[in-house]
């Protein structure tokens, strides 16, 4: 089997006959749709569809695999997800251009210069496997001090499963963890080689059953916005919108920015975890000079 396959399965078993518009009718000992239903959605023959669930295909052509999106009712970094398993399953070489092992991660001067002038709201860099690669002051006293920690475990989705402190900081855990599986399995599509995305998930998968399980869901999502609720210790009840914005000149690295509506509770707190942080604590490295998950 393919990890095209298993997607494929996972995405089908996620569409109700019904939201499909086809009528169901009887027992069905599976969830979602069945194959020749599918096929019959994406005009494909079932025998195609069979052939790509079990990585049997030579080819699968741009047209068809945003046929079987379309039938699936797919978002688009879902489809984007869907066109790399595609490709590294059929070995299409174009496609597969940026999928080796990648090189090292590097956070640029201006980019901690910028980091450093943020003072009113938490801002991280992450690189590739979300792994935290630059921060400010509030943003180290929002989650942790990343200074502190061991160069490997400087990763957020390590820290939200693995880092009981990081771990009770989310109201909605669940969430928030689930959300954090779905972007690294999109990660994986983009660099199936990476020997040190491995080695995370499979500390993730033998350490917590929740992330072995919900890894196995097929699962992606590339977030850009929304909102995070937070029960700080120092500061505590904290609703704060996130945005996470693409560094220009980068291929892999994002800034992830927190902020609270205007003159609420929660800017107020933000306000007084920012003072806090200020008057507790020394100024905080906001580059992670000796990273080592490269």
């Amino acid at each position: 089997m393919t990890e095209l396959g298993d997607y494929l399965r996972s995405c089908r078993a996620q569409v109700s006959p019904e939201a499909a518009g086809i009528p169901s009718s009887g027992h069905r000992r599976v969830p979602g749709l069945r194959r020749e239903e599918l096929a019959m959605l994406a005009g494909v023959s079932v025998d195609y569809i069979v052939r790509l669930e079990q990585g049997r295909a030579k080819t699968a052509s741009p047209e068809i695999l945003l046929a079987l999106a379309r039938a699936l009712d797919l978002r688009a970094d879902e489809q984007e997800y869907l066109l790399r398993c595609a490709a590294e399953a059929t070995g299409s070489s174009a496609t597969r251009a940026d999928t080796a092992a990648p090189a090292a991660q590097r956070v640029s001067t201006a980019i901690r210069v910028l980091l450093d002038s943020m003072t009113g709201v938490p801002a991280l860099v992450l690189g590739r496997r979300m792994d935290i690669i630059g921060w400010n002051a509030l943003g180290a006293a929002l989650i942790t001090d990343f200074g502190a920690l061991a160069p490997q475990n400087r990763n957020h989705i390590w820290l939200t499963f693995l880092d009981p402190r990081v771990r009770g900081l989310y109201r909605d855990w669940e969430k928030v963890a689930q959300e954090c599986v779905a972007y690294l399995r999109m990660d994986a599509g983009r660099y199936p080689e990476d020997p040190a995305l491995a080695r995370l998930i499979g500390e993730l998968s033998i350490k917590d059953e929740d992330f072995r399980r919900w890894w196995s869901t097929h699962r992606v999502r590339a977030q850009r916005s929304g909102r995070k609720e937070f029960l700080h210790p120092t500061a505590g009840d904290l609703s704060l919108d996130f945005q996470v914005l693409d560094v220009r000149g980068t291929a892999d690295q994002t800034l992830l920015i927190y902020t609270a509506e205007p003159h609420s509770r929660s800017a107020q707190a933000l306000t007084f975890l920012s003072g806090w942080a200020e008057t507790n604590h020394e100024p905080s490295v906001n580059i992670a000079t000796q990273y080592t998950r490269s």
